[in-house]
């Protein structure tokens, strides 16, 4: 039976959180190092006589298939995790993880075996990207189905932090290595050390994963013989409809905070206001450490005030400091460091996104509801939203602010939106629908 909903968190729950958050990040850490290497493996993967342009061009396709590798991946695996067990499939996406970033540091490279080094490399990014797919969703869930109810914001919020430190565990791990290995060494082989790390690290969670327990939630499920009987894809989008929308416009603002005020503000930073290369990374580190306590802040905050609440608060935060780091960061390296830290705490609202969608779907489908949704509208918005943010800067250098403040007014109406229901436990049935 399901525990006690009123306790408190404890020590296996803390286990559980630390574990799940420890892999999301590694997983995370290994999905994205590939693009701080990705100007050498263009040298190393293709052909020498190629031009530079259609070099980048061909080697951040290949970064992008793991983008869009994501929605069959995440739904696959998330068929199976509402089928035959939250744990299980948990535990696969690690492994699809750890496995292909480990061989990427194997590979021969196109001086050694031609056209297949870059094929090769390309078949193991589109493995990274359905690992990635199943992860997200799946470490939300599990988390969220483990602990007490009164505390899944900030378990979600938690677990979405340990998430962005993968991000900085790679910029910091390929910090290192420019810094103590020269072009040349990196070129020689250096490289290939952050994919063995990346490989190695993931394996030895996953070892840890294996004394983690299956989630109340999906027992209770098998007890009450109330697992899916149906395709669980096909019930939510049959079932489901507002719970996907809710939670795809959810995903557009998370992809908004996350690619453009995090991994796009460093170059804009350097194009657009001038800043050193050095200066603006070590402001990028502020924020996404800013950005990792928002997530935590706002997963605490949503226990206590509910998800409305809690994203209207955040979403104003969010367009005022926003606009803030845009029009008045780059004044100084203090300004751009305060004004950057407050732009990536406020990013932090993401962190209560995984809240709304596991109380939005029942327990049936919930890993295929989330998987779903989340993963198509990060491949649709996470792979537009440069383009569309660029080509914007034509008109305005500005438009990334333009941009964020758009998504943060939406978020907010999102917030007015969102049925006071959301304070109750997760939905065994019924979900978002049930208690709009």
């Amino acid at each position: 039976m399901l525990a006690d909903p009123q306790r408190r968190l404890t020590r296996q729950d803390y286990k559980t959180l630390s574990l799940a958050a420890l892999g999301g990040a590694l997983e995370f850490y290994d999905f994205i190092i590939f693009v701080f290497f990705a100007a050498v493996m263009g040298k190393l993967f293709f052909p020498p006589d190629l031009p530079e342009w259609l070099r980048q061009m061909q080697t951040f396709g290949i970064f992008a298939a793991g983008y869009l590798a994501r929605p069959l991946g995440g739904i696959v695996m998330a068929h199976f995790g509402d089928k035959v067990g939250r744990k299980k499939m948990f535990s696969l996406s690690i492994l699809l993880m750890a496995l292909p970033t480990l061989m990427m540091g194997l590979l021969p490279t196109y001086a050694t075996i031609g056209i297949s080094a870059p094929l090769l490399l390309l078949l193991l990014r589109i493995l990274q990207g359905a690992a990635i797919g199943g992860e997200v969703p799946g470490a939300w869930v599990f988390v969220a189905e483990h602990v007490p109810h009164k505390r899944i914001g900030f378990a979600c919020g938690t677990l979405t932090a340990g998430l962005t430190i993968g991000i900085l565990l790679g910029s910091f791990v390929a910090t290192l290595l420019n810094t103590f290995m020269t072009p040349q060494g990196i070129i020689q082989g250096g490289w290939r050390i952050p994919f063995f790390l990346g490989g190695i690290f993931g394996l030895v969670a996953m070892y840890l994963r294996r004394w983690l327990r299956e989630t109340p939630v999906f027992i209770e499920m098998q007890a009450r013989k109330a697992l899916a009987q149906e395709l669980p894809l096909k019930s939510v989008v049959v079932k489901h409809k507002k719970a996907v929308l809710i939670s795809m416009l959810l995903t557009w603002l998370l992809s908004a905070g996350i690619v453009v005020v995090i991994l796009m503000a460093p170059l804009w930073l350097q194009q657009q206001m001038g800043a050193s290369p050095s200066l603006a990374l070590k402001a990028n580190c502020v924020a996404i450490i800013a950005l990792a306590a928002g997530c935590v802040v706002t997963g605490t905050f949503i226990d206590r005030l509910g998800a409305g609440k809690t994203f209207i608060i955040g979403c104003l935060m969010l367009g005022v400091f926003s606009w803030l780091f845009y029009h008045a960061g780059a004044a100084n390296p203090l300004s751009l460091y305060i004004t950057y830290g407050l732009a990536g705490l406020s990013v932090g609202v993401v962190g209560g996104v995984p809240y709304v969608m596991v109380h939005a779907f029942p327990s049936a489908v919930r890993f295929s509801g989330i998987s779903f949704s989340y993963n198509v509208a990060y491949a649709v918005f996470g792979g537009l939203t440069p383009v569309l943010v660029t080509m914007l800067m034509r008109v305005s250098p500005m438009a990334p602010s333009w941009y964020v403040l758009g998504l943060s007014v939406m978020g907010v109406l999102i917030g007015i939106c969102l049925p006071s229901g959301l304070r109750k436990k997760l939905p065994l049935a019924g979900g978002l629908n049930s208690i709009a």
